[in-house]
C-alpha cells in the first residue's frame, strides 16, 4: 500500500498561480486516463478561493462538467470576480484544456457571522466505521487495477454500510445508502483545504443509489455512468481526516439521467454539508 495516498493529492492540489486569476494544475493518473470529476471540483473551488478575503469560506458550489479531462494534459484554472460584497464573494472558475472548458463552476463564500443555528439528526443505528468492512478487506486479494487503485492509491477509507457495489449489486433494491469515509492520513488545518478535499471525495459514490435502486453495480456489462453537474453546500466546518457519515439518496431517475443526493454528517452526529448531483446513467438493453 502507499506510504501516505494523500500526499499525491495534496500535491497536484497546489496550483501554480501564473497570475494573480489564473492558475495550473496537474492530474493524478486513473484507470481509464480521464481526470476525476471531484479532482478538478477541488482544485476550481482552491482557484477560486486563493483570489477570496482572509476570513471568508465556501458556503455553496456549484459546478458542470462539460467535457472528459486528460490526465496527462495540464488544467488552467481562470477565474471571474463576479462580487465583493461586506459579507459574501462570487467566483466563476472555468477549468480549461487546450483552450477548451471541462468544468465551469460558481462558488459563493462568507465571512463567518452569527444567526439561527439548526440541524437534522444523523439517522440513528448507523454501526460505527471500525464495524463496517473496508475497501481493502472487500477488494485486497484481488489483481485487477481497479482493486488496486480502490486499495492502495485512492486517498480515502470508504466503508459502505448496506454493503458495496464494487463486485455485484446489493441484496436489497433500494435507493438508500450510508458510506463512512476518511482520508488515509492528517491533514494541515486549514479549512479551505477540508472543505475543497470534502468535494473531492464526495464525487466518489454519489451516484451509487442509482445503481443501487436499479438493481445494478460498478460491474454491471455495458454500463456508462458520468457525472453532469455538481451541487455543494457547506453547513459548518468540517475534517476529512475524522470519519464522516455520507446518507445518500436517489430520488428519481429518468431519460438516461438519474439524481443523487446526500447529507454529509460528523461521528459524533454535526450535520456538516448537503450534497446533489445529476448523472449520466445507461444500462445495456
Amino acid at each position: 500500500m502507499t506510504t501516505d495516498p494523500m500526499r499525491p493529492v495534496l500535491d497536484i492540489l497546489r496550483l501554480d498561480p501564473t497570475d494573480p486569476d489564473v492558475f495550473t494544475g496537474s492530474s493524478l493518473p486513473q484507470p481509464g486516463g480521464r481526470v476525476f470529476g471531484g479532482q478538478v471540483l477541488a482544485q476550481a473551488l482552491l482557484a477560486a478561493g486563493a483570489t477570496v478575503p482572509d476570513g471568508r469560506l465556501p458556503h455553496s458550489l456549484h459546478g458542470y462538467f462539460l467535457r472528459a479531462g486528460d490526465v496527462a494534459e495540464p488544467i488552467t484554472f481562470a477565474v471571474e470576480r463576479l462580487r465583493d460584497g461586506r459579507s459574501f464573494t462570487a467566483r466563476r472558475t472555468h477549468a480549461l484544456q487546450g483552450g477548451t472548458a471541462i468544468l465551469s463552476a460558481i462558488t459563493s463564500f462568507q465571512e463567518t457571522q452569527d444567526g439561527v443555528d439548526y440541524a437534522d439528526p444523523m439517522p440513528p443505528g448507523v454501526p460505527d466505521p471500525e464495524d463496517v468492512p473496508s475497501a481493502l478487506d472487500v477488494l485486497g486479494g484481488i489483481d485487477h487495477p481497479v482493486a488496486k487503485f480502490w486499495t492502495q492509491e485512492a486517498a480515502f477509507d470508504v466503508r459502505h454500510v448496506d454493503g458495496q457495489l464494487y463486485l455485484g449489486p446489493a441484496g436489497d433494491a433500494i435507493g438508500q445508502q450510508s458510506v463512512w469515509f476518511r482520508s488515509r492520513g492528517p491533514l494541515p488545518d486549514d479549512q479551505l483545504l477540508h472543505r475543497a478535499l470534502l468535494a473531492y471525495a464526495s464525487d466518489q459514490v454519489l451516484l451509487e443509489p442509482i445503481l443501487r435502486r436499479t438493481g445494478h453495480s460498478w460491474v454491471t456489462r455495458g454500463l456508462s455512468i458520468a457525472s453532469l453537474d455538481h451541487a455543494m453546500w457547506w453547513h459548518r466546518d468540517v475534517r476529512v481526516d475524522d470519519w464522516l457519515l455520507y446518507v445518500q439518496s436517489s430520488p428519481s431517475a429518468q431519460g438516461g439521467r438519474g439524481l443523487g443526493a446526500a447529507r454529509v454528517f460528523t461521528r459524533d452526529g454535526a450535520l456538516v454539508a448537503s450534497v446533489a448531483q445529476e448523472g449520466m446513467v445507461r444500462f445495456p438493453d
